[in-house]
C-alpha cells in the first residue's frame, strides 16, 4: 500500500462536526481529507458502533457504561446535540453504516479498535469479519489500536491487513512489537516523539503517523523528520498540503 495522503481526519473531523458520526466523516471529506480515522467500540449483544469513550455521557444524551449499552438503546441516542444545534438528531453509527458512508465518499479508513481489556476475541473477529464482508479496497484500509494483542489477533486472522500500533509514548521495544505483526505504520502522539525516534522508525521501513495535530506550526519540523501524515481534528488547517498528496 502507498499511503496517498498527508492528512487524516480524526474521529471524522472532530472540530467541524460531532466526533465519530457520519456527519463528522462527511465534514472531513468536505474539508478535503481523503482518509478518516474513527473508533470502533464493542457494546452489548455483540454490537459494533463508532464511539470513543467508556461512558456514553460526553458525546450523547445518554449515560452509563458504553460496553453495557444495547444496540437498540444506542440507536435511539442523540450524538449531535452536545456539539451544536445544527447536529441535533445525529446518531451513533454502527460500524457497517460507517463503512458504507466512507466508501461512498471514496475515502480511506484508519479504523482504531477501542478495547482496553485482554479478551480481544470478543471484538477482533467480529470487526475483521465485517471488514472482510463489506470493505472493498485493502489499500484504503488501516487498522490501528493501542492494544497490541488486538492487532496480533488481527494479524492472525488476516495477515494481509495494514496494521498500525498506537503509542502515547513509544516503548523501547517498538521495533520488536511492529515486527511481530508485520506492521505497516507506527502511529503516535506527536508531543512525545523525538527526532531520533522518528528517523529510526523511518529507517526501519515503516510509515509514521502523528496524532492529534491541530496546529500546522507545531509539527512543521516533523515532515523533515520523516512524518508521513498527521491525524487532525480539523483538516482545513492542513489544506495547504493537499496539492502535495
Amino acid at each position: 500500500m502507498e499511503l496517498n495522503t498527508k492528512v487524516m481526519g480524526h474521529r471524522g473531523a472532530a472540530l467541524l462536526a460531532p466526533e465519530n458520526t457520519l456527519a463528522s466523516i462527511r465534514a472531513a471529506a468536505s474539508a478535503g481529507a481523503t482518509w478518516v480515522e474513527i473508533d470502533v467500540y464493542l457494546i452489548a449483544e455483540g454490537g459494533l458502533v463508532i464511539f470513543h469513550d467508556d461512558q456514553l455521557d460526553r458525546c450523547t444524551n445518554g449515560s452509563g457504561v458504553t460496553r453495557e449499552a444495547r444496540p437498540t438503546d444506542v440507536a435511539a441516542l442523540d450524538a449531535g446535540g452536545w456539539f451544536s444545534q445544527d447536529f441535533v438528531g445525529e446518531k451513533v453509527p454502527t460500524l457497517l453504516e460507517a463503512i458504507e458512508c466512507i466508501q461512498s465518499l471514496g475515502l480511506g479508513l484508519n479504523l482504531e479498535i477501542k478495547h482496553d481489556t485482554a479478551d480481544v476475541d470478543t471484538i477482533v473477529p467480529a470487526v475483521m469479519a465485517m471488514l472482510r464482508d463489506h470493505w472493498q479496497d485493502n489499500d484504503k484500509l488501516m487498522i490501528s489500536s493501542f492494544n497490541l494483542a488486538a492487532l496480533q489477533l488481527c494479524y492472525d486472522i488476516g495477515d494481509q491487513r495494514h496494521l498500525a500500533p498506537l503509542y502515547e509514548v513509544i516503548p523501547e521495544d517498538w521495533a520488536e512489537q511492529l515486527a511481530s505483526i508485520k506492521a505497516y505504520s507506527l502511529n503516535c502522539d506527536y508531543l512525545n516523539l523525538t527526532q531520533e525516534q522518528a528517523q529510526a522508525i523511518k529507517a526501519a521501513g515503516y510509515k509514521l503517523l502523528c496524532y492529534t495535530a491541530n496546529d500546522p506550526d507545531a509539527v512543521a519540523v516533523y515532515w523533515a523528520w520523516g512524518m508521513d501524515a498527521v491525524i487532525t481534528d480539523d483538516p482545513t488547517r492542513f489544506a495547504f498540503l493537499s496539492n502535495q498528496q
